[in-house]
């Protein structure tokens, strides 16, 4: 008599998954493209220091000239924030599911004795440790080019910890809403730039609550904490998005978004019938 083998445990299993994963993912055409998007903003902060060391000027906003500390807040803000994070979270949260299902071996990942949601929960960890491995260290490069210039690293290096903080914050929820996404519908990289370049700037500006809907009006409540709170970029940031909720309130609502989304990516590979084209 034959017998089942037993299905694993889902933490072991997510682990293996994870471990399977990671390298791909860092050797892979997306971490070139990664590469290029985070060096965007270190090559500017390249030029805004040779500038500033050649004594040309600075940047300067309604005739105020702006220190590093300033300068990097509003990089932080504008760069990667913005665009570096979501954007990677699209091209990589989407395909976790999306790849597999495309180059046909979703079906061999899922007659392993191992849960179907560690499948998921194990290439969204390799993806987190991916993004993270890529972006932190571009930021430090901006950190130790730009804050030098009229500021002090050691006053300023709290608040360094903070964006990261934040940034890896924001990998994980925009990860997992573009899990979601790509374990549910099949055009999910459309999906995911419509929401990121069209939902997300239109809303945010608009009067009213839909914006409580999205992860930038959570994220960017905590950007002008992890600031100095003597700099004009906290007011220029204040000035744009007046409408923050306190930081507990904008922690709590992230959090529920990663655990509701990562649950909705999970049930989706769970139940779904993946059915490959011939």
């Amino acid at each position: 008599m034959t017998t089942m083998p037993r299905t694993a445990a889902l933490p072991s299993s997510s682990l293996r998954v994870f471990d399977l994963s990671l390298g791909q993912m860092l050797w892979s055409r997306r971490t070139v493209f990664m590469s290029l998007v985070v060096g965007g903003p270190v090559m500017m902060a390249l030029l805004v220091a040779i500038v500033d060391a050649a004594g040309v000027g600075g940047v300067e906003i309604n005739g105020v000239r702006l220190n590093g500390s300033a300068v990097f807040g509003m990089m932080i803000w504008i760069f990667y924030l913005r665009f570096t994070v979501p954007v990677l979270a699209v091209f990589y949260g989407t395909s976790l599911i999306a790849d597999e299902v495309e180059d046909k071996t979703i079906t061999y990942l899922f007659t392993r004795p191992i849960p179907r949601a560690a499948v998921l929960i194990g290439k969204y960890l390799a993806y987190l440790a991916c993004t993270t491995m890529v972006v932190l260290p571009s930021v430090m490069l901006v950190y130790f080019l730009i804050v030098p210039r009229g500021g002090s690293l050691a006053e300023t290096f709290p608040s360094l910890v903070i964006d990261l903080g934040i940034l890896f914050l924001g990998l994980a929820v925009y990860g997992a809403m573009f899990a979601a996404v790509g374990a549910w519908l099949k055009r999910p990289v459309l999906t995911g730039l419509l929401y990121v370049f069209g939902w997300e700037p239109v809303i945010l500006v608009l009067p009213g609550y839909l914006k409580k809907l999205t992860v930038a009006h959570y994220l960017q409540s905590l950007v002008p904490h992890a600031m100095p709170a003597d700099n004009s970029a906290v007011a220029i940031l204040t000035t744009l998005f007046r409408e923050t909720p306190p930081v507990p309130v904008a922690l709590a609502a992230l959090s529920a978004m990663l655990a509701v989304f990562l649950w909705l990516a999970t049930r989706a590979v769970e139940r779904r019938e993946y059915v490959l084209d011939q």
